[in-house]
C-alpha cells in the first residue's frame, strides 16, 4: 500500500503508541481524588504542560476535547453565544469561504438555528485571505461582530494564511479570533501565545496519535459558553472524563513531531516537489493548485506534504479508484452528500470552475512517506488518467 493520505489522518507514531498502551491498562479517572486517579491527573497535566510549551500558550490555557470538530464546535459556538449574550447586537460572524466543514457546518447551524449573520471572507487565486479583505469585512459595522475564524493552513489546498496578521486586524477591534490549527500543528511552528489567536484548534491523529482526542488552546479570561454540562472539568468548559491514555499519546505524538519538524519540512518539501515535478512530466496537463512550491517573498506559503493536483478531462473519483485499486491511496479534497459527488469548496471559493474543481487529486505526504511512494504514483499516474479521460469523454459523448 502508498498511503498518501496523511491529510486526513496519519499513521500513529510509534512514540505516542508506546504512551498510549502503557497508560491504557491503568486504572484510575483523572477526577478522582485516590492514588490511582493522582497518578491519571499527573499524567494529564504533564501532557498539557507538553502541548503548551510547544504552542507557546499557558497550560490552563490548554482545553482537552474529543477531536479537532469538537474544538472548532466548541470555539464557535461558545464565543457566538458569549459575545452575544452579552450584546444582543454582536451577530456578525466572519469566517473564510475556504474553512474545512467543521468551522462552515457549525457556523451555518448558528445561522439557520442561532440567528447569526455568517459572512464568508473571499480568498485570492490561491486560497489566501488577504488582512485587508478582514479589514474591510469587520470596518463594515465592527460593534456587530461576534468572532472571527481563519484557518492556519487549509486542509485541502496546503495555503498558509497570515493568521498573526488576521488576528491584529481583529484585535484592533477588539474582537475575537480563532483558528483551526489542525493541518498546521505538528508541520509549520503554531504558536497560539502573546499576540497570535485567542483560540485554536489541534488535533491528535494529524500529528500522529490516536483518533478522538484533541485540544482548544484558548485564552484564560475569554469568556466561552459550554457545549456540554457536567462534571465541570476543563475549566467547566468542556465536562466529561478525561481520555487520559489519548491525551498522554497526544502528548508524545507532538513531542515527536516537534523534535523532527526541521528535518522533516526539508525531507517533505523535497518529496512533494518531486512527486508534483514528475507528475507533470507523465501528464502535461495537470494543474497545480493552491501556492506555488517554492513561495518568493510575499507570496503565501503550502504545507511541505500538500500536493493538490486537477487532471482536465478527468472525474477525481474516477482517478482515486483508479488509484486505489494500484494500492495507491490519496483524496479528492470534495465532500459527498447522499451519494452524490460535489465539487471542491475550497477549488470554487479560488475561482475555479466546476470541471477544473472536479477533476482534483490531493496528494499528503507525512512521516511515513518515502521516495518508494512518488515512485509508485509516478509510474501509475499516466495510464490511470488515460483511462479516467477515455471514461470521461464517452461518459460525455453518451450522457451517461
Amino acid at each position: 500500500m502508498t498511503y498518501l493520505d496523511h491529510a486526513a489522518t496519519t499513521p500513529m507514531r510509534p512514540e505516542a503508541l508506546a504512551a498510549y498502551t502503557a497508560v491504557l491498562a491503568d486504572t484510575g479517572n483523572a477526577s478522582s481524588l485516590h492514588a490511582s486517579g493522582r497518578r491519571a491527573r499527573r499524567i494529564v497535566e504533564e501532557s498539557r504542560e507538553a502541548l503548551a510549551e510547544m504552542l507557546r500558550a499557558r497550560p490552563s490555557d490548554v482545553v482537552f476535547t474529543g477531536g479537532g470538530t469538537e474544538s472548532d464546535n466548541l470555539a464557535l459556538k461558545g464565543l457566538y453565544w458569549s459575545r452575544r449574550g452579552a450584546d444582543p447586537a454582536r451577530r456578525r460572524v466572519l469566517v473564510s469561504a475556504v474553512e474545512h466543514r467543521a468551522v462552515l457546518d457549525t457556523v451555518r447551524w448558528l445561522g439557520d438555528a442561532q440567528g447569526a449573520e455568517v459572512e464568508l471572507l473571499d480568498v485570492d487565486a490561491t486560497g489566501l485571505v488577504h488582512p485587508e479583505t478582514l479589514a474591510a469585512a469587520i470596518a463594515r459595522d465592527p460593534q456587530s461582530v461576534a468572532v472571527v475564524s481563519v484557518m492556519w493552513a487549509n486542509s485541502e489546498v496546503g495555503t498558509i494564511q497570515p493568521v498573526a496578521e488576521l488576528a491584529a486586524v481583529a484585535h484592533r477591534h477588539g474582537l475575537p479570533f480563532h483558528t483551526d490549527a489542525v493541518q498546521a500543528f505538528g508541520q509549520i511552528p503554531v504558536e497560539v501565545g502573546g499576540d497570535g489567536p485567542d483560540a485554536a484548534t489541534i488535533s491528535a491523529h494529524k500529528v500522529g496519535g490516536p483518533v478522538g482526542v484533541g485540544a482548544l488552546v484558548v485564552r484564560r479570561g475569554l469568556a466561552l459558553e459550554p457545549l456540554t454540562h457536567g462534571g465541570g472539568q476543563e475549566r467547566d468548559i468542556r465536562s466529561g472524563t478525561l481520555n487520559t491514555a489519548g491525551v498522554a499519546a497526544f502528548a508524545a505524538a507532538a513531542t515527536a513531531a516537534r523534535a523532527q519538524a526541521p528535518a522533516e519540512r526539508a525531507r517533505l518539501s523535497a518529496l512533494r516537489d518531486d512527486l508534483v515535478d514528475r507528475i507533470r512530466e507523465r501528464v502535461p496537463g495537470a494543474v497545480l493548485n493552491g501556492p506555488p512550491l517554492a513561495a518568493r517573498p510575499g507570496e503565501p506559503g503550502r504545507l511541505p506534504g500538500n500536493a493538490h493536483l486537477s487532471f482536465p478531462g478527468c472525474e477525481g473519483d474516477s482517478l482515486l479508484m483508479l488509484l486505489d485499486a494500484r494500492g495507491i491511496e490519496c483524496s479528492t479534497g470534495s465532500a459527498c452528500s447522499a451519494g452524490v459527488a460535489r465539487p471542491s469548496h475550497v477549488l470554487l471559493a479560488m475561482g475555479a470552475g466546476e470541471e477544473h474543481a472536479r477533476a482534483s487529486l490531493r496528494f499528503s505526504l507525512g512521516h511515513t512517506s518515502r521516495a518508494a511512494d512518488v515512485d509508485a504514483v509516478v509510474a501509475a499516474i499516466g495510464p490511470v488518467v488515460e483511462r479516467a479521460s477515455r471514461a470521461g469523454a464517452l461518459t460525455a459523448v453518451t450522457g451517461g
